[in-house]
């Protein structure tokens, strides 16, 4: 009889009393699996279950909530000798659940957890930051990183993801681009940007497709950036359909260094990072993600 694996399970503290979720780890314990769980309370409470889930040889570290939480979790993996780095499962909890939306994970709590257990792990890519930050989802920078980050957890929890769309429209009287030049192979482009999106899946915001081709496996990453040439208006309607549109520039590489004169922020999976330089790269089968058969982001 083979044996069941092993699994720890990264619960966002938000989600603690989630009688769902708590009924899904009965569940799976019936069944003979062995899982642990932890639950997040401040910064660095996931690196140090990761650290322990590696000490323990478990063979997947479920994250538990929202893109926060799978970003968090991605990056304590990356810290961990790929020798015995566990899986990454995901549980997606959180408001918008732009990754596992794209990689269609079931979002019911039930059916999501045994797939984070018992799916098929697939090598699939990150994109590192500054040689220290990663990200698994996405990179936005401009007007969009300033609604998603500004958006009130009140009016999240009523609307989930399409709170960062009604947000935006309420701050329409604030938008100012990013004057900054972004270089990769066989590209150069600089001006104002109102949205940057560096993807390696292919949603942010709540559900807006920015990177509509990117892929998780293919080595690439999807740049998808609007000028400030045109109203707001038909700008977003453009990049948001995927239709073409002469002020929407776009491109797939490897890496890409973006330079501005002033302090950006880009967000990374839901964290903000500041600063002039950024140098982002794709690291190829970075880790093993648990996936579903018809995930739309594998190649």
């Amino acid at each position: 009889m083979t044996p069941m694996p092993h699994t720890l399970l990264i619960l966002n503290g938000k989600e603690s009393g989630n009688l769902d979720v708590r009924n899904a780890v009965k569940n799976l314990r019936e069944e003979g699996l062995t899982l642990h769980v932890r639950v997040t309370w401040e910064q660095g409470d996931a690196k140090r279950y990761v650290k322990e889930a590696a000490e323990l040889g478990v063979d997947t570290v479920i994250a538990g909530g929202g893109d926060g939480t799978i970003n968090e979790v991605a990056n304590a993996l990356m810290a961990v000798p790929a020798a015995n780095r566990p899986s990454l499962g995901i549980l997606p909890l959180g408001t918008a659940n732009d990754f596992a939306t794209s990689c269609n994970i079931p979002l019911p709590i039930e059916n999501a957890m045994q797939l984070a257990v018992k799916g098929r792990a697939v090598d699939i890519d990150l994109a590192q930051v500054n040689g220290e930050h990663y990200f698994i989802n996405m990179a936005t920078g401009g007007f969009g990183t300033r609604i998603t980050t500004e958006t009130p957890d009140k009016l999240k929890a009523v609307l989930g993801g399409a709170s960062y769309f009604i947000h935006g429209l309420m701050r329409m009287d604030a938008i100012k681009a990013d004057s900054c030049e972004i270089r990769g192979p066989d590209f150069a482009w600089s001006g104002d940007a109102l949205v940057i999106g560096i993807g390696n899946g292919r949603q942010a915001g709540g559900g807006q497709p920015l990177c509509p081709d990117a892929l998780i496996n293919d080595g690439l990453l999807q740049l998808r950036l609007l000028t400030a040439e045109e109203l707001l208006p038909a700008l977003l309607a453009s990049v948001f359909s995927g239709e073409k549109n002469k002020n929407v520039v776009e491109t797939s590489l490897p890496w890409l260094d973006i330079t501005a004169p002033h302090d950006i922020t880009f967000n990374l999976d839901g964290e903000p990072l500041s600063g002039k330089h950024f140098r982002i790269e794709v690291i190829p089968n970075a880790i093993q993600c648990r996936l579903p058969p018809n995930c739309d982001l594998l190649g």
